[in-house]
């Protein structure tokens, strides 16, 4: 029998399990950019895919909780639009949205996260010209001598934007206390970021 890198609610994520992501991802269009295995970074790679794991699992008990399935999943370009928005929810969880159930179940638990009109309001006076026209000038898009919109211009545009933040910022909340309340980690399969780890060095 596998050893066990983790369990999720008690339910083990055996060795061999991640040893078939690892080796999937290895034979993949990405394998020349990844760390060599047996070295510090290609253990740290292992831990990151045992984050992707339980991530899944705990997805996939999330969603059976609330009775959701993978039908009429958002794209993924709708929650995860740029590289700021996958920085900002974190590697593992944009991870996980690749997949339609994680996506469904995105919108299930962040459903009811709105921002309010002093929220909008603020966020337009600190940055005026975020959502101004862009006029095409000597072949570089530039700001230079537009006026910035009135806040009722461009506070649809403002609100879209600070909701998707919110709702990416809840679902991140979201899965690390669900991660935090059924995961169990194996010694040697520590979060990546974890100073307690010996793979987890601070270098200049």
């Amino acid at each position: 029998m596998s050893a066990t890198a983790a369990t999720v609610a008690g339910v083990p994520i055996t060795v061999g399990e991640l040893d078939e992501r690892e080796a999937a991802l290895r034979a993949g269009p990405t394998a020349a950019t990844l760390p060599r295995p047996g070295t510090s970074e290609g253990r740290q790679l292992r831990r990151w895919l045992t984050q992707l794991l339980v991530s899944e699992r705990v997805v996939g008990s999330g969603a059976a909780a609330l009775g959701v399935t993978a039908d009429g999943a958002p794209p993924e370009q709708e929650l995860l639009p740029d590289e700021s928005a996958r920085l900002e929810i974190g590697s593992v969880a944009a991870a996980a949205l690749a997949a339609p159930l994680a996506r469904v179940l995105f919108a299930r638990v962040t459903a009811d996260v709105d921002v309010s009109d002093d929220e909008v309001a603020g966020y337009h006076a600190r940055n005026p010209m975020r959502f101004a026209q862009r006029p095409q000038g000597s072949g570089w898009r530039t700001t230079a001598g537009a006026a910035a919109p009135a806040l009722n211009e461009v506070r649809p545009m403002i609100a879209a934007h600070l909701r998707a933040a919110a709702r990416r910022r809840a679902f991140r909340v979201w899965l690390d206390a669900r991660r935090a309340a059924v995961v169990v980690l194996a010694p040697g399969y520590e979060h990546p970021g974890d100073p307690r780890q010996p793979d987890n060095t601070h270098r200049h």
